[in-house]
């Protein structure tokens, strides 16, 4: 599964880490959750 641009730029912020459940692609982030993000 190609990761869309804007997740990528997600993964950058800090505290943030990308999980795969259930074939989909999360943004996971505790320090801002404004920053969450899915894709799938």
């Amino acid at each position: 599964m190609k990761v869309r641009a804007s997740l990528k730029s997600l993964k950058n912020k800090p505290g943030s880490k990308i999980v795969r459940r259930r074939g989909h692609t999360y943004v996971i982030n505790k320090k801002n959750p404004r920053w969450n993000g899915r894709q799938g």
